[in-house]
Parts: C-alpha cells; structure tokens; sequence
C-alpha cells in the first residue's frame, strides 16, 4: 500500500510579524501609473505581496540578530570578518576571502583583475549585472547552456549544464588565451532557477584545465543548486547539502556570492578565491571601490549575520521547506494549466509570458504588461525577465530577442506562509482566465545601463 504524502509545515515559528498595507484597484492603478508600469519604481508601501526579488529581502533568525548585537566595528581587522573567513574556508572550501557589500560589487572585482578588452566570457546563461561588469571590462559574454535551458517545456534536470561542445568549439574559435574565465552560475537565474550537476561541472573543470582557463562560479544560490543535486543526480542521495556545496565549490577557482540570497541577509556578499595573485589584486582593488580588505563596505554585524546565515542556509529542514514552498505553488499552477517553465525553479516559479499571451509580440514587451497586470489584479509584486531585461546588442542597439519571455515570481526566504502562496495562485489564475484582455505596452524611456530597472512604459493604444 502506498503511503500517503503528508503536509508539510514551516520549520520555524513566527516570533515578529510586519504589517502589510491592503489597497484598492483605485490604488494600484494610480501606483502603476506613477511608477511607469515599471515593478521597480513601484513604493513598497503600495505593494501587498512582494515577490519581486529574494535578494536582500528575507527573514533573519534569532540567531543572526543575536550575532548582529555582536557587531566588531573596528575599522579594520573586525573579528567578524575572521569568523566570516572561516565559515566560506569551511563550507565554501575557498582559501581568500574578499568582502563586498553585495554579490555585484564581487563581479565588478573579478571583471576588473581577469578581463581584458577584446576578451570572450563563456557562461551558462547571462545573468545581467554580470553581463554588464563583464563588457564594461571590455569583453563579450557568449552563452553555451545546453539547449533545453531555452525551452520552458523541457524537463530535463539539470537545465543548467554547460554545453561541453559549444565550449570546446568557442575555445577553438577565440582562442583558449583570449578567455579569461568560465563563469558557471548554479542555479541559473534566467532559465528559471534551473541546477547544473556535479558531473557536468567535473567534465567543465577538465576541459577548462586542459586549456588553462579558470572556472569562475556565480554561487548566490549554490547550495539550493546542491538540493536539486541531493534529489536528482544518481549517488548523491544521501549526502549532506554541505558536502554537496563544498564538492561543486571545488571545480572552480574562485566564486562571485550575493549572500542576500541564499545566505539570509539584507546586506552583503564576497569574492573567494583560491589563487592568490589573484586575491592580492582584488583586496588591493576593495580599497579603492569597496572599503578596507577586512570589512568591503559591509559593517561588522553584517559580517558576522552573513557568516551565521551561511550555517543555517546548509541545514536540511531549511533548504526543503525553502524550495518546497516554491514548489507548492509552482505544483498548483501546472495542474491549472498555466504555462511555467519547468522543472520548478529553487528561488522562483517563472510564468512563460509568451505562451500566457501568445496574442502579443515580443516588442510589445509581454511579460513586462503580465507583471503590471498581476500587480493591478492584486497588489502582488513580481519581476520581467524577458526582452526588457535583456536590453540591447551593444553593436547594434537593437533589442535582444531572448527565446524566454518570463515572469519571476520570486520567493523570499521565510517570509510568506502558505496561505499568502494560496492567495498568489488565486491571483495568477483570475489573469489566466481574462488573459485575452491584456494589452501591451511601449516603453517611453530607457536607462543607459540595467534598463529594466528604472525603464518607464504606458499601455498600448
């Protein structure tokens, strides 16, 4: 007899509650409006659900505002910096440390010491403020995901892999010396928080070591990429989350970290490395654009509240109940019918725009309109990943044309219950059935840099 799947609960309880401010249609529309139908402009006063991002917007434990009480602010040497570099030595497996006060600011350093114009960055699926530090170095970023990461049908398990051929052919064109790095992002953002394996990143490491090219890892949200590992790749099944980040960590040589995201803070993020050369470089350039090579920008309490998130962040009960409710919502939507990608993401359930309004074009910016769409509907707050965050080919300031066309509904750690992801899939499904009646939009300004987050737009006509 086959047992039967029980509920799930909250690994936590709630001890502090932040109350949410409940507005009208009459509200929304005068917000959309002024915001230029743009999620980001929106004031989170005006905002019911926030679903927008998971950077920066979780909720810390007891324990890291217990460590933030115990903030060394010593401008330099801080012991929470110490206790910082021990926990990444630890878990991350990396030998320096260089704090940044967020995951961009670590691009911005690796981008700077390896990059030089004329060079060429292989990775599995650009992330946008990676793309961007990576060409104002001077380099090209050339995408060699495997295919399927383009298809939001597909099921294949691990969408996050790189394409050993498309590498090894790019190598072959450029020129292994005119690529600095390889930069593997586990997971990966843009295919819908999709995982890359352990044996894939194995086979990477090889070939990249043949050629003398490092392997540079974007690790924000590695150790979810180390649960889709536990519960999809054949032997891992019964290893600890920890021993799984600490085996990906090791095929590369440095990492790029947002601990605003999987580690639990609102503030924060490091470059690890191994190489020390390298290392010297980047503390020596910290100085200049982040702060002293012990604090990076970050005060000493956010040191030592991303060093305990780190502990927590690997613990099983947290990471199941993390992606789990993800899954709850992203499992309530398919049997609905409506279009995701699939398999479900770790960080977010992706709403596919294109197969949601198949009536309109992609310039017409769809999962733009769906997103403000969602926001009228209910106050519910979420992110274009499509055409508008692509931005423009730098040669010829055309739009770029992404095969995924998405909605983030992005997931804070410990912040929803349940019941506010019942009210989401109510709110998702309402559009669904009237899908029809949205109309696109046309964008009447654009930021130079990252349009996507301070562009303007008004409905078409």
């Amino acid at each position: 007899m086959q047992e039967q799947k029980r509920s799930w609960a909250e690994p936590y309880k709630i001890k502090s509650v932040e109350l949410l401010k409940m507005t009208t249609r009459e509200d929304r529309v005068r917000a959309l409006h002024e915001a230029g139908y743009n999620t980001f402009l929106l004031k989170s006063d005006d905002v019911y659900i926030d679903l927008l991002t998971d950077s920066g917007t979780n909720a810390m434990s007891e324990y890291q505002w217990a460590g933030m009480m115990m903030g060394d602010e010593a401008y330099a040497g801080s012991r929470n910096y110490y206790n910082l570099e021990q926990k990444v030595q630890k878990y991350y497996g990396y030998k320096y440390l260089v704090p940044t006060h967020q995951g961009r600011g670590a691009e911005h350093l690796i981008s700077k010491i390896l990059i030089r114009p004329g060079n060429t960055i292989a990775g599995n699926m650009y992330f946008t403020t990676t793309r961007l530090h990576q060409e104002l170095a001077g380099g090209t970023f050339v995408d060699v995901i495997i295919d399927e990461a383009h298809d939001s049908t597909s099921t294949h398990p691990f969408k996050g892999n790189i394409d050993l051929k498309k590498l090894e052919a790019l190598i072959n064109k450029v020129g292994a010396k005119n690529i600095p790095y390889v930069s593997a992002a586990a997971t990966v953002n843009l295919a819908g928080g999709q995982p890359i394996s352990l044996e894939n990143l194995r086979a990477v490491r090889a070939l990249c070591k043949q050629h003398g090219i490092k392997v540079i890892l974007d690790a924000t949200r590695a150790i979810e990429n180390a649960w889709f590992i536990k519960n999809r790749e054949k032997g891992c099944e019964n290893r600890s989350i920890a021993d799984i980040l600490l085996e990906t960590c090791s095929y590369t040589d440095g990492c790029t970290m947002s601990g605003k995201k999987d580690l639990l803070v609102n503030i924060g993020g490091f470059l690890a490395l191994n190489d020390w050369d390298v290392f010297e470089e980047a503390r020596n350039l910290t100085v200049v654009y982040e702060g002293l090579h012990t604090y990076g920008g970050l005060a000493g309490r956010d040191m030592e509240a991303m060093a305990r998130g780190i502990e927590e962040a690997v613990q099983e009960d947290h990471i199941r109940a993390r992606v789990g409710q993800v899954e709850y919502v992203g499992e309530r939507l398919k049997k609905l019918g409506i279009p995701i990608v699939l398999p479900i993401g770790g960080h977010a359930v992706f709403l596919d725009a294109r197969k949601f309004l198949p009536h309109l074009k992609q310039d017409q910016f769809p999962a733009q309109a769906l997103a403000a769409e969602l926001y009228l509907e209910s106050g519910i707050r979420a992110m274009e990943r499509g055409i508008v965050s692509a931005g423009r080919n730098k040669e010829t300031g055309d739009h770029n044309y992404p095969k995924l066309e998405l909605v983030r509904l992005t997931f804070p750690r410990r912040v929803y219950t349940q019941a506010h992801c019942d009210v989401l899939v109510e709110s998702v499904e309402a559009l669904y059935s009237r899908r029809n009646k949205i109309t696109g939009l046309k964008m009447i300004y654009e930021p130079k840099y990252l349009r996507f987050f301070q562009a303007r737009f008004e409905p078409l006509k």
